[in-house]
């Protein structure tokens, strides 16, 4: 019986997630010799029988470069500055590295909202199916020049796990600048070693992983991990290796024992349900009428109400005051 990674080459529709820090850097902007190497890479993937669909980072990066910007922007407006600039220098450095091949890209720009609304998703889908039926290649990234706290998706490997599940993939691959998870910080702990396959991620490996923070990107190896566990629970394979270093995904496909593999879980969610646990963004609210208001604030003084009663930790409390509110007066959103 084939390993998982003898399998890897068997994936027919593919998730390729590219960082920022392998096709960008602060100093010199785009990296365009290993956009090229990438773009090569991608095209023997296709000439296989692959389907991909690529999720870049890196328009940020690429905008600081233009903007004469030596640190990440901090604030929204310049952050939206710097990825309007860069975004298109990113697409036009794409389009022509990928023309060498034959290879046609379109733009597809998203938000949480493209994703949490489901009439939006499954526009969406039909956008980028159509795309595939085509034989173009789409080139995906938030839309950082719009997005805000409340509609950013958050980091583009959240993003990949999402599109992962958008276009029904059976693998993802997330390119990052170290060679996958190790037991500790390989840049910090010498003597940390990598972890080959990991057959369920379980609360150790997350810790492993550490907290969110990358210097180049928005993410780390943290937020690699939750992809990798967000799609584990579609199903669905994923693979981190380097991708500062050319030809590693290939080996990766011939068997090698190249990068971090993570498995799927044996029983996969439904889309619909996959939709619901890892696209909506949590929300809610909590209404009560003038009676409710009284029997919070008078008569639960005298005996505590039973659990099923009980108001979560984190509700906030209404106040005298909001007694005299009207009947359905929302007293409280999440």
């Amino acid at each position: 019986m084939s390993s998982p990674r003898q399998r890897l080459h068997k994936n027919k529709r593919i998730v390729i997630k590219i960082g920022s820090s392998i096709i960008a850097s602060h100093e010199k902007g785009l990296r365009e010799e290993r956009m090229a190497e990438i773009a090569e890479e991608v095209s023997i993937l296709r000439s296989e029988g692959h389907e991909i669909f690529l999720v870049s980072s890196g328009a940020i990066l690429c905008g600081m470069e233009k903007l004469g910007l030596t640190r990440r922007p901090k604030t929204i407006p310049l952050k939206q500055g710097a990825a309007a600039v860069g975004q298109s220098r990113l697409m036009w450095a794409y389009e022509k590295h990928f023309e060498k091949f034959q290879i046609n890209v379109a733009q597809v720009l998203l938000t949480r909202e493209d994703i949490a609304d489901r009439k939006r998703f499954i526009n969406a889908r039909n956008t980028l199916m159509t795309l595939l039926e085509h034989g173009i290649l789409p080139i995906i990234n938030e839309n950082d020049t719009v997005t805000v706290d409340e509609i950013k998706l958050g980091d583009n490997d959240h993003l990949a796990a999402q599109i992962t599940h958008l276009v029904d993939a059976s693998l993802l691959v997330i390119l990052s600048d170290v060679d996958g998870l190790f037991t500790a910080d390989p840049r910090k702990n010498p003597e940390a070693t990598l972890i080959p396959l990991i057959e369920e991620i379980t609360p150790e490996i997350e810790g492993i992983a550490g907290e969110p923070g990358a210097i180049s990107g928005t993410g780390g190896m943290a937020t690699k991990v939750q992809a990798a566990k967000s799609v584990a629970a579609y199903g669905v394979t994923t693979l981190i290796v380097n991708g500062t270093a050319p030809g590693l995904m290939q080996r990766a496909f011939q068997g090698e024992s190249i990068g971090t593999l993570f498995l799927p879980k044996p029983v996969r969610l439904t889309s619909k349900k996959h939709w619901i646990a890892h696209s909506l963004k949590v929300k809610g609210e909590v209404v009560l009428d003038a009676g409710a208001v009284e029997a919070i604030l008078k008569k639960g003084s005298r005996s505590s109400p039973p659990a099923s009663a009980r108001l979560p930790e984190n509700s906030r409390s209404a106040t005298p005051s909001d007694a005299s509110l009207p009947m359905g007066k929302r007293l409280q959103k999440a």
